[in-house]
């Protein structure tokens, strides 16, 4: 079996700890639109031109609806059901209705429970209005339960991970006074699709020089500025997100040299600090603490967040969340340094895993400048 397949095991212990919370909020059925919790409670991921859903009974019972032509051959369910979401090749743009309709067929018996959790958030009429009973919002907890990392979801991670490995790579190789954007955007893709041995399901965020961020442009890279790249390719569904900054000659200015030396200093307390239990927040409040004492840019965004099956999860390293770092949890940390002085300014990123010893960092390549 391929490492990277749908590990099927792995799904119906997702499986059981979601019945676990049904079990706590007396939800006789739970029913799941979005395509990120189908995949995370099934196995099989679905493009973003397909609407999927699936549904688990109070006594563990699950079943998928998936697209009639891509109709998986490894899942995580009891039963496996086609919906049309192509007529004589052609797209259809009524896909939630059929794909609930066949759900809703298959369901018929639990139209009158007392109790179905749905996601208050992306779940339209075509399913709410099907059911009697009282509709509460499982959504919160799922996302809750995702934040632990599974085995299969973690090789997954640290494969997208290693393709910015080797996009950095490719960028340290490349990037030199003249070179356009554009040609290294195009270098990079190429550099994360012959890692993973197939198309991304992402190509990530940040590829324009002498900027915070944006996507590439035809322009060609000066001497003197700083590159950042803010990289989250995404393999089988699961996005990686890291960053690195360069400078374009190769020679960094002492101010820039500097404030990467800060932002080194930030890491490694970061690396010191974070565990299980540690308030993400007061972990945020303490690297601006740091930040903020350097003589050569601001500080002025989130500190990170969780990666996973969506390129922002939790834990949120930021002031308007309250979230507590737990075990399995992989989120990355960014800090950053910005001024006019810098050439706009840096921002270095790593992935990291927590584990009982602390954190464990995944993305282990250079960050010099």
């Amino acid at each position: 079996m391929d490492l990277f397949d749908i590990d099927v095991e792995a799904c119906r212990g997702r499986q059981k700890r979601l019945l676990e919370c049904m079990q706590q909020h007396r939800l006789d059925l739970v029913v799941v639109t979005l395509t990120e919790h189908v995949q995370w409670l099934t196995g099989p991921r679905f493009g973003p031109l397909f609407e999927p859903a699936a549904a688990m009974t109070s006594q563990g019972d699950v079943i998928l609806v998936a697209p009639a032509r891509r109709m998986p051959d490894r899942f995580a369910a009891d039963d496996v059901l086609p919906y049309e979401a192509q007529s004589h090749s052609t797209l259809r743009n009524d896909q939630r209705e059929k794909s609930s309709r066949v759900l809703l067929d298959a369901i018929v018996s639990h139209h009158s429970a007392q109790r179905v959790g749905i996601e208050f958030s992306s779940c339209g009429p075509h399913v709410s209005n099907a059911f009697s009973g009282e509709l509460v919002d499982i959504e919160p907890d799922i996302y809750r339960l995702r934040r632990r990392k599974d085995p299969d979801e973690l090789i997954r991670l640290q494969k997208a991970i290693a393709a910015t490995g080797e996009m950095y790579s490719k960028a340290r190789e490349i990037i030199a006074p003249g070179v356009s954007e554009l040609e290294v955007f195009n270098a990079l893709q190429t550099a994360a699709v012959s890692e993973l041995g197939e198309m991304l399901t992402g190509t990530g965020n940040d590829y324009r020089c002498a900027a915070r961020g944006g996507p590439p442009r035809d322009r060609k890279v000066q001497s003197g500025e700083l590159y950042i790249l803010d990289l989250g390719p995404a393999f089988r569904g699961y996005f990686a997100d890291n960053a690195r900054t360069f400078a374009v000659n190769r020679k960094p200015t002492d101010l820039q040299m500097a404030a990467w030396q800060k932002i080194m200093d930030a890491f490694q307390f970061i690396e010191e600090q974070a565990c299980a239990g540690k308030s993400a927040r007061e972990l945020f409040q303490e690297v601006q603490r740091l930040l903020d004492t350097s003589t050569c840019g601001e500080f002025n965004h989130h500190l990170g967040h969780g990666i996973g099956l969506f390129p922002h999860e939790a834990p949120h390293l930021n002031p308007n969340w309250d979230d507590t770092l737990e075990l399995g949890d992989v989120f990355a940390a960014e800090p950053g340094l910005y001024a006019p002085e810098l050439k706009v300014g840096m921002r270095l990123e790593n992935n990291y895993l927590v584990t009982e010893s602390g954190v464990e960092l995944l993305s282990d390549f250079p960050l010099e400048l």
